[in-house]
């Protein structure tokens, strides 16, 4: 029944073993993730926003000169801030996930 285009067991067998595999990985890899602090900062500095590899707010940091500059200027460091700490966040979550599914072939799962 080969005329029909589909995979030989032994091929189907390995991409089920790699699919498995990946599912324990992805587990892991959660794990990890939301153990990461991503710090994000403003681009003066003076804001810091951490975020989970999960991108789960964790904490915040403001320093007193900020602050002393009025709300204005204290929410657009803190927005520069956050706006840092997602991206690092969700380059690093995509970057997880390639090294995660790179080495499998099926359709649906990037490889």
């Amino acid at each position: 029944m080969s005329g029909f285009g589909l995979p030989n067991f032994g091929q189907l067998t390995e991409a089920f073993r790699k699919a498995q595999q990946i599912q324990q990985d992805a587990q892991k890899l959660q794990d990890e993730l939301d153990a990461l602090e991503l710090e994000g900062k403003s681009q003066d500095g003076r804001a810091s926003v951490w975020l989970s590899g999960n991108q789960q707010p964790l904490k915040v940091r403001l320093s007193p000169e900020l602050v002393s500059n009025g709300a204005e200027a204290t929410e657009a460091a803190t927005f520069e801030a956050l706006k840092a700490a997602y991206e690092l966040s969700t380059t690093t979550m995509k970057e997880r996930m390639e090294q995660l599914t790179g080495g499998l072939n099926l359709p649906g799962f990037g490889g």
